[in-house]
């Protein structure tokens, strides 16, 4: 028998479910929506997928485990204590569960993200008996953190925060140093308390770098609660459609829209969305359209600015890259998008002057800028505009800027100083998103396409604090 535990890894959401298995049999924890890519991994490992496991009822992506179930004919592990809308196996603190005669799964409370969370060990027969080979963690233990314990309302944060501290201490005190850990938040998600760029880790190292097993519970409970900042608005919905039960995802093509639909859209306020890289948006694109490139977490800011349940419109390069935003975007229960374009710019107008550009500079040519020496063809810098979270601000901003974290801003545009505005974010992604919104609103807007630690070098002054 050879124990492998495969990674499935969602990076856009910073999440990841896994795949265990003795080379006959599986166990699948915590997958996401998209439930092809688990059957792809199994069938290409020649596995058959008997359980699959729910560490909690998820608050930041859709659930794919009923449906991985359901196809499968697995079991369906779920907390007994979660009232769910579906048939499921409940399972409860100290169950012991047969995979096969080589593996077994422990069921081990773990309160904290949420009330009723549960963690699974995973044991090894070996000839001197079970062994704890790892324990899947979910949102309880993670990498140099934990869960956040604020999801279920500010007024349980201080209370789960306290049970957090006590189920890492007690997943440390049962498992050996050498048991790995495998969490399925951390890794960027806004589901994690702070974050860690460790690819692994074991209970042992956790003892030595985990603010949860390295301080007592108040001083943990104190400064959990300090580190934690918003988290996207659509987290109100999944938990709703994981209690529920979720639907099957329908991937197939999108309806495509030409010109002159896209236009009628745009004119109709709805969310006509450009998934180019930012340079490519920036050189040209519709006016009206907002920027949410591929190449950061679409689907996170996306879910977060919307007014849920507006109609969506997709602009890509290719059909492949509509494809890939269908499928980030089912993860957070946006099902169908309305339509879709393919192409260049050029194709998505019904006249030249529907296009337009965005400027794009640095943070040496803001300070060159403040100091009155602004680069030619770009507007003096009236209002420096950072959309970075709160505690990114608090660590360390521009003296003078305006902070509007970048969720808040479509709601929050009139609150933007008169002038020209130079946006800024940690590295230009959201920076772009929000100067599409402020250029939408009638602004004019420069992009600082930089990083925002370069800033104090460009000769900018750095302050701290609220």
């Amino acid at each position: 028998m050879t124990l492998e535990v495969s990674v499935i890894a969602t990076s856009s959401l910073g999440d990841r479910s896994y795949l265990a298995s003795d080379g006959t049999v599986a166990i699948v924890v915590d997958p996401q929506r998209d439930i092809d890519r688990v059957l792809y991994l199994a069938g290409e490992k020649g596995v058959r997928i008997t359980h699959v496991v729910e560490t909690h009822i998820h608050n930041d992506y859709v659930s794919g485990g009923l449906e991985l179930a359901r196809v499968t004919g697995a079991h369906y592990l779920v907390a007994a204590a979660d009232e769910v809308g579906f048939d499921r196996m409940p399972v409860s603190d100290g169950d012991q569960v047969p995979v096969s005669d080589s593996l077994r799964l422990r069921v081990i409370a773990t309160p904290g993200h949420t009330f009723h969370h549960l963690s699974y060990v995973l044991d090894e027969s070996t000839e001197g008996g079970w062994w704890p080979v790892g324990v899947f963690t979910g949102g309880s233990l993670l990498f140099g953190t934990t869960g956040r314990t604020d999801l279920l309302g500010k007024e349980h944060a201080h209370e789960l925060a306290h049970h957090q501290h006590a189920s890492a201490k007690r997943l440390a005190d049962l498992l050996p140093d050498s048991a790995e850990v495998w969490p399925t938040h951390g890794f960027g998600s806004f589901c994690s308390a702070s974050q860690s760029d460790a690819p692994e880790s074991t209970i042992g190292r956790e003892k030595t770098a985990n603010p949860a097993l390295k301080l007592a519970a108040d001083e943990f409970v104190t400064e959990t609660l300090a580190g934690l900042d918003a988290y996207p608005a659509y987290y109100a919905h999944m938990g709703v459609a994981n209690f529920a039960g979720p639907a099957p995802v329908d991937l197939t093509p999108v309806t495509r829209a030409d010109a002159t639909e896209l236009r009628e859209r745009i004119a109709d306020g709805q969310w006509v969305v450009d998934l180019r890289h930012r340079k490519a948006y920036a050189s040209s694109h519709v006016a009206g359209t907002v920027s949410l490139g591929l190449d950061g977490p679409m689907s996170t800011w996306l879910g977060w600015l919307i007014d849920w349940g507006v109609p969506i419109t997709l602009l890509a390069e290719t059909p492949e890259q509509v494809a890939d935003a269908q499928r980030e975007l089912v993860r957070i229960g946006i099902d169908r998008p309305t339509a879709q374009a393919t192409g260049q710019p050029e194709k998505w107008v019904t006249k030249p002057e529907e296009l337009r550009k965005m400027r794009l500079s640095d943070f040496p040519a803001l300070a060159a800028g403040r100091a009155g020496n602004t680069p030619a063809g770009l507007p003096a810098p009236d209002v420096v505009l950072d959309v970075r979270m709160t505690n990114e601000w608090r660590t360390s901003h521009i003296k003078g800027a305006v902070h509007i974290p970048l969720p808040d801003l479509p709601k929050r545009l009139a609150d933007v100083p008169a002038g020209a505005v130079w946006v800024h974010c940690g590295s230009g992604y959201r920076a772009t998103a929000a100067a599409s919104l402020l250029a939408n609103a009638g602004r004019e807007v420069v992009v600082i396409d930089d990083k925002v630690d370069q800033a104090g070098d460009a000769g900018l002054e750095m302050v701290s604090g609220a």
